[in-house]
């Protein structure tokens, strides 16, 4: 291993420890007292804030003034860092209290001019295929806070012009599409819901402990999801019709691709035409569906769809 990656993935060996001995360094680097010594001296001219406490059981602390010691990325990491922050510019709302154009100043004044030139060139021949959030959600931030802290919500929504309350326990925040999506269980009916978050018009975390913890209702998720009466549906697919399913799928089906490419799962009553919908897509590409009842919506689609033309 190089100085410069030992020095680094020392800062961050060093970090999570608030001690250490000369001795824990030379046995986890397999390196001697007196590289171990010079390392130290690196690290602390690098600012990281290492003191030492003399005596026969001396050793080394670090300050806890600051949250993270420096670290050194590689010039392929900065590109991923950047690359990734850019993929912000895309939303209208996060759930992080920060403006993307300052974060992205911010993070050029810590690169040289060269570096600098250089990602911005890269950003002209490099092009990410990302969803445009145009609407604005304006409690993701409240509603990561209720996660993170596992308490239950209050919030009202509005959908087809009509406001309804709620009391939520969130325990997942989602972009798919252009939309962002919080899911959680409905606390009145014990349900699995999935709300849109730009059409929530009002959140109030409450102080009192939560029903469920956020690791429960993680591993329920799919199960809570699933109701009682619920239909299994079977569709097979032309083989070249998977990169559809790899672009958008959902946690309730999955795809079995062997001799034959299938795609199993279920739905609950009253989404039959969200599923129908989510099929049409694969048009030529769909060679049989179960139950009947689903086959059935999609024709009854495929011919309004087909009337609705032949009238323009």
């Amino acid at each position: 291993m190089k100085k410069t990656e030992r020095l680094n993935d020392m800062m961050r060996y060093l970090n999570g420890r608030e001690f250490f001995n000369l001795s824990d360094l030379m046995e986890k680097y397999n390196i001697s007292k007196s590289t171990a010594l010079r390392d130290i001296s690196s690290l602390e001219q690098l600012g990281m804030p290492i003191f030492s406490e003399h005596g026969r059981h001396g050793r080394y602390g670090l300050l806890k003034n600051r949250l993270l010691s420096p670290i050194i990325f590689t010039m392929d990491e900065v590109y991923a860092l950047y690359f990734a922050m850019l993929t912000l510019e895309s939303y209208q709302s996060t759930p992080f209290h920060l403006s993307v154009n300052k974060l992205n100043e911010k993070f050029e004044h810590c690169l040289s001019n060269t570096q600098i030139k250089q990602i911005h060139k890269m950003k002209k021949v490099l092009q990410f295929e990302m969803y445009q959030h145009k609407h604005v959600s304006l409690f993701l931030d409240k509603i990561l806070a209720s996660i993170l802290n596992e308490s239950a919500c209050n919030i009202e929504y509005t959908k087809n012009n009509q406001t309804k309350s709620y009391p939520v326990q969130f325990f997942r925040i989602s972009a798919k599409f252009g939309q962002w999506y919080a899911a959680g269980i409905e606390l009145n009916t014990n349900t699995y819901r999935v709300f849109r978050c730009d059409r929530i018009t009002f959140i109030e975390e409450e102080e009192s402990t939560a029903r469920f913890s956020i690791d429960e209702l993680l591993s329920r998720s799919l199960e809570i999801y699933q109701s009682e009466n619920s239909i299994n549906f079977e569709v097979e697919i032309a083989d070249q019709a998977k990169d559809i399913f790899y672009k958008e799928h959902y946690p309730s089906m999955e795809i079995e691709d062997g001799h034959r490419t299938v795609i199993r799962g279920f739905y609950n009553p009253g989404e039959e035409e969200f599923l129908a919908n989510y099929f049409m897509r694969y048009g030529h590409s769909v060679i049989s569906v179960k139950p009947e009842s689903l086959k059935q919506m999609i024709q009854d689609k495929v011919e309004n769809l087909l009337s609705h033309y032949q009238k323009i």
